[in-house]
């Protein structure tokens, strides 16, 4: 069943790719976005096939079921976004001809990669619990640092117009809050995954610890610069989407300069009306949350061994020898003092 869910996934992100290529929208920052997450999504799905074709999978030092796990949960949820923001963003404003049809075609495809992904994850969710699972994905700390990574995905291009910010270097820095935070929550998955976490100085509850915190703090400050430099007159913004304009006239294939800059600002006026308009306030609050979880996880002196979860342990298959007690996980073992 894997291989035919990637070949359905391989043929849908293709044809997907091809109709949103054959279209003129460069110009336009969410067509372009949703162009090279199609053709991520097709680029890892066919490493995969190949990696499994040559079963070189058994070569690799990471749990393999982990990442396919991983690799399917997000390319669901990155083809889920492609099908809402591409015909919210760009369709829509397309006038009634064969270029419509084209993009409501790749809308259809990218909606049936969707389904697949999403089939595929549910099918390795019933796998056997065996060694080539550690448990991480699943957990709380792996859905908060997956909801982080997806929700900035959304911000990102809608930010991808330097019109916005490039005559603040404040809004740039907020521009770099942004994609750091990305950057830092796709590595800690991947340190996770190949349980690199033991290499690190400082023990892993403490280093995630440290990098939530730094990513409230960063976001908190994105959170007030952004809407301030952006909305406020006294700092250059416009404070009314009448007054830009760009958005004084219906454009055929374009979210105006001020739609672009409510996305990441979160007006509480017209919340109700977008819920884009609230996605920094919406990471921030995941951040805040992933801090709480691991504040508590210090405090509280648990200390989890990266790639050898609780729930694979057990005192009961426990042995002493000597003064140390033998635990058996899975693969592994764990000693302690008795």
């Amino acid at each position: 069943m894997g291989y035919f869910l990637r070949t359905l996934q391989l043929l849908s992100t293709c044809v997907a790719i091809s109709l949103v290529g054959s279209l003129d929208s460069w110009t336009v920052p969410t067509s372009t976005w949703s162009f090279v997450i199609l053709c991520f999504c097709c680029l890892m799905t066919l490493i995969i096939l190949i990696i499994e074709s040559l079963a070189l999978q058994y070569r690799f030092s990471f749990s393999w079921g982990d990442f396919l796990l991983c690799h399917a949960c997000y390319l669901a949820l990155f083809c889920l976004l492609v099908s809402i923001i591409y015909p919210t963003t760009y369709v829509q404003f397309l006038p009634c001809n064969p270029s419509r049809d084209r993009a409501i075609a790749a809308t259809a495809f990218c909606f049936i990669s969707t389904v697949s992904y999403a089939t595929e994850a549910i099918w390795i969710l019933g796998w056997p619990r065996t060694g080539d699972f550690t448990g991480y994905i699943g957990s709380l700390p792996f859905f908060l640092k997956m909801l982080e990574t997806l929700v900035a995905c959304v911000i990102l291009p809608f930010i991808s117009n330097p019109y916005l910010y490039m005559d603040h270097p404040l809004l740039v820095s907020c521009v770099a809050v942004y994609s750091i935070c990305f950057i830092l929550g796709i590595m800690t998955i991947l340190l996770n995954l190949a349980n690199y976490e033991n290499w690190l100085p400082i023990s892993s509850s403490m280093f995630h610890l440290v990098l939530s915190l730094l990513s409230v703090l960063l976001y908190i400050g994105a959170l007030v610069l952004w809407p301030l430099y952006q909305f406020d007159e006294r700092f250059g913004g416009q404070p009314e989407r009448s007054r830009d304009v760009s958005c004084q006239h219906r454009l055929t294939n374009y979210v105006c300069i001020w739609d672009q800059r409510l996305a990441v600002s979160p007006d509480t006026a017209v919340a109700i009306l977008s819920a884009v308009a609230i996605l920094t306030a919406i990471n921030l609050l995941i951040y805040v949350a992933d801090l709480v979880y691991w504040a508590h996880h210090v405090s509280v002196g648990t200390e989890d061994q990266p790639g050898t979860p609780d729930h694979l342990c057990s005192q009961e298959d426990g042995r002493v020898e000597g003064c140390m007690l033998i635990f058996s996980c899975k693969n592994s073992k764990i000693a302690t003092c008795c």
